[in-house]
């Protein structure tokens, strides 16, 4: 399938961008983009997709999404066929914005970490979502350097945020180290390089950081939040999903291209986990990936990923308010 290239407005001289946009429909297909977002949607049901999760959303989805995450959102068809009101306030800015002598400081540790993490994806809720919202509503007015101030607010509200949940499993994209631990992330530095591996046994890590299985094990619960084995799946099924999405290659193919023994394993875990067939995954993301060029709201803004980028043509105007900052 196609990842479409989304073209953004963000110009080298900008901090961020803001496009609010109100009741404007949801007409475009999975694209992803170098730039972080951060995307609100207000007033409105859906299905929304980051990476290889699938979920719906109701009224108050708040999502932070890494460089390249792709994605999209939904609304419920019969709400927009009613008309029914909803509003999508979107900020975007460079994945090298917070790379300046100023942003390594130790105030900035936290946001550092918020982004890292964002590359499976961060869905806000409670009273997080509630105060950044407000924040978010308030940034669709440029209020002067207020406004840039208002963002590293936003920015740090988010990164203290324990009402969170990642969506994009953490075999999709590369995991974030949410440990200070030099014996962990040696753990996670040597799955990740051979969890293709169908032979790969919990003995083998627990003997690259030199600790007895049991021990490991339990180490390995404490950092990593789950059991080995779960760890393990969780990994392989991502890569599984990555693989029916940009090849072609059968079931049976990247069953082992991800590590799984044998294809009758892979298609059980595998629909235990995604709640259907591999075939019928692939399928599902195909039908969301059908996209009516000829009446797209913001001509030339997407382009297909093996597309010739030299000589882009930006759009000359955009269908939602954008503010630059």
């Amino acid at each position: 399938m196609h990842i479409y290239r989304e073209i953004t407005p963000l110009r080298q001289q900008d901090i961020f961008v803001v496009l609010d946009s109100v009741s404007n429909g949801f007409d475009y297909p999975i694209h992803n983009h170098p730039e972080f977002e951060l995307n609100l949607v207000m007033g409105i049901s859906g299905t929304r997709i980051v990476g290889d999760s699938t979920e719906r959303f109701t009224d108050g989805d708040l999502v932070l999404l890494g460089p390249y995450l792709y994605h999209k959102w939904d609304g419920d068809q019969q709400l927009l066929d009613n008309g029914h009101p909803y509003r999508v306030i979107t900020i975007q800015f460079a994945s090298d914005l917070l790379t300046g002598q100023l942003f390594q400081k130790g105030r900035f540790f936290k946001i550092q970490k918020l982004l890292k993490d964002a590359s499976q994806g961060i869905k806000f809720h409670g009273k997080t979502f509630d105060e950044a919202s407000r924040i978010m509503v308030s940034l669709t007015e440029d209020k002067g350097f207020a406004s840039v101030i208002d963002f590293f607010r936003l920015l740090d509200l988010l990164s203290n945020a324990t009402e969170v949940s990642f969506l994009a499993s953490m075999g999709f994209s590369p995991p974030a180290q949410r440990s200070e631990s030099n014996r962990i992330q040696m753990a996670y530095a040597y799955i990740l390089k051979h969890f293709t591996d169908p032979t790969l046994r919990i003995g083998d890590v627990a003997e690259q950081v030199h600790m007895s299985e049991s021990a490991f094990s339990h180490f390995f619960q404490k950092y990593a939040f789950r059991s080995f084995t779960q760890f393990l799946i969780d990994l392989r099924i991502g890569h599984a999903c990555k693989l029916l999405l940009d090849t072609d290659d059968t079931a049976a193919q990247v069953s082992g291209n991800s590590g799984f023994n044998n294809l009758a394993n892979f298609n059980r875990l595998f629909k235990k986990y995604r709640s259907c067939t591999p075939m019928e995954y692939r399928k599902r993301y195909q039908e969301k990936n059908d996209f009516d060029w000829a009446n797209q709201p913001t001509p030339w803004q997407f382009l297909p990923s093996k597309a010739n980028l030299d000589g882009r043509i930006q759009p000359s105007k955009h269908s939602t308010k954008l503010i630059h900052f």
